[in-house]
């Protein structure tokens, strides 16, 4: 048996998220389908996480298992993205150690949210458009409280079946570029909805509703109630994965 990573990107818009669901499409059945065709065998593949409705994968990774006949690699991706819809990209198949896993090999991820002031017309389906002005140095000071803790309980979903909801952050700040405001976080893990919340708890900072006496008090609630609206989906992108290079093994 043959362990594979894939690499891969998608638009979320059209999906009901990356896990499959019985109340819609998703981007791992999506792909499923297209392998299981393609290798003529029924295959299932492993997310490296699972992005909700809407939201969009710049790098996405995944793995599957295959005991049959070997085959060509830069064939398979090549048929795979003849096979899949515009808005699903494969970029590479690798082999990898049989261990090797794609959700829980990973090292670290990588998340950014993107807000705008300004109307537009070509980016409005891909960014948050505000109302206001962001403060963005207050932000970034809440986002240097945020790396302190540990324990994202307010920035969860409720009611998931995950037995921590301890994470690592090892990044977490605002950039800005005119009228555009992005959001980078990475961390060794994510719980459910997180970086949403997170996000929708710091637009209330840039909006100036609240300060870090505030953000602290929500943050050691561990209570989601405490925390602010989830922003949409449509502005966030996962945009990278981790993992330690020894699990890859040579491409042939």
């Amino acid at each position: 048996m043959s362990r594979f990573f894939i690499t891969l990107a998608y638009n979320g818009k059209n999906y009901v998220g990356w896990q499959n669901q019985p109340n819609g499409i998703s981007v791992q059945q999506t792909i499923e389908e297209a392998l299981s065709t393609l290798l003529r065998q029924p295959l299932s593949i492993v997310g490296a996480g699972r992005t909700d409705a809407g939201v969009h994968a710049q790098k996405m990774v995944a793995h599957f298992d295959w005991d049959g006949q070997a085959f060509n690699i830069p064939e398979l991706v090549r048929r795979l993205n003849g096979f899949l819809p515009n808005d699903i990209a494969v970029y590479r198949i690798r082999p990898v150690i049989p261990d090797a896993h794609a959700r829980f090999s990973a090292l670290s991820r990588t998340y950014k949210y993107s807000l705008t002031t300004q109307k537009d017309p070509f980016g409005h389906e891909l960014k948050l458009r505000v109302f206001f002005t962001p403060d963005i140095e207050t932000m970034n000071k809440l986002c240097t409280v945020l790396m302190e803790y540990s324990d994202f309980t307010s920035f969860s979903k409720l009611h998931t079946d995950v037995k921590t909801n301890i994470c690592r952050i090892d990044e977490a700040y605002w950039t800005q570029d005119g009228t555009d405001y992005v959001f980078t976080i990475k961390a060794d893990r994510f719980l459910r909805n997180m970086v949403r919340a997170i996000v929708g708890t710091l637009i209330e900072a840039g909006r100036g509703r609240l300060d870090e006496a505030g953000f602290r008090k929500i943050i050691e609630g561990k209570n989601r109630i405490l925390a602010g609206h989830s922003a949409p989906g449509q502005a966030l992108f996962l945009c990278d994965i981790s993992y330690p290079s020894d699990i890859f093994l040579p491409e042939i």
